[in-house]
């Protein structure tokens, strides 16, 4: 808490007076173009490893960057927090591409894979049932990367179940069909401070270099001038 206030006292000395037109700008309106799908790890900031600025992301955090599939039609249907902002971010914003984000030594990864979470926590146990699907893909032999130790091979498979429970809800499935939206899948590695991106047609997670960037560059534009 000491180090968080005394950034706030640094921001206002230095950083505030070149910014305050940005954000008096922004106050007027948000119209970022990406939701960012992310864990809530403290290590994940893709502020630094992405150089985002405000208003550029409309972001979801949440322990294991995990999707519940979409639910209705039930007697009381029970819509949490991921299904407001997913449905809130694409109906009212101009989103053209989400990206679910996951990272190496994660917490909610290391306690699923290991199937040793403590009794005193019984939402954060409830809660990573949505990564269930995940970790039975793996124990059946599903692999992204031999290399990976189990959890971050887990996480990684978990970048891509949670995409497919992206691809439940309707609004999701609207633009996709539309071609309006672009799905991505993430992998943040802490110790390399290195992203990848999931690559479909080899099946595996490619680090983002700038011969990798300037392949997926391409993909976007020619996506977009097909429109």
């Amino acid at each position: 808490m000491k180090k968080l206030l005394n950034g706030i006292v640094d921001f206002r000395k230095k950083v505030r007076p070149e910014v305050k037109d940005t954000f008096a700008l922004l106050a007027l309106g948000q119209a970022p173009d990406t939701l960012f799908i992310a864990c809530s790890d403290s290590r994940v900031a893709a502020n630094v490893f992405a150089s985002t600025e405000p208003g550029d992301m409309f972001v979801i955090r949440n322990v294991g960057n995990l999707i519940p599939p979409y639910q209705e039609g039930t007697e009381s249907p029970h819509f949490g927090a991921e299904a407001a902002a997913i449905q809130f971010g694409l109906a009212n914003l101009p989103i053209t591409d989400v990206i679910v984000c996951g990272h190496s030594e994660c917490g909610a990864m290391g306690a699923l894979a290991q199937g040793e979470i403590r009794g005193d926590v019984p939402a954060f146990k409830c809660w990573l049932r949505h990564g269930e699907a995940s970790l039975r893909k793996l124990e059946a032999g599903a692999r992204t990367g031999s290399h990976l130790e189990r959890r971050n091979q887990l996480s990684q498979l978990n970048v891509l179940e949670q995409l497919d429970h992206l691809e439940t809800y309707p609004i999701v499935q609207e633009r996709l069909a539309a071609g309006k939206l672009r799905l991505h899948g993430w992998y943040f590695d802490i110790r390399e401070a290195n992203v990848y991106e999931y690559e479909p047609a080899e099946e595996r997670f490619r680090v983002i270099d700038e011969t990798y960037a300037a392949t997926l560059l391409k993909r976007v534009v020619a996506i977009d001038l097909d429109r």
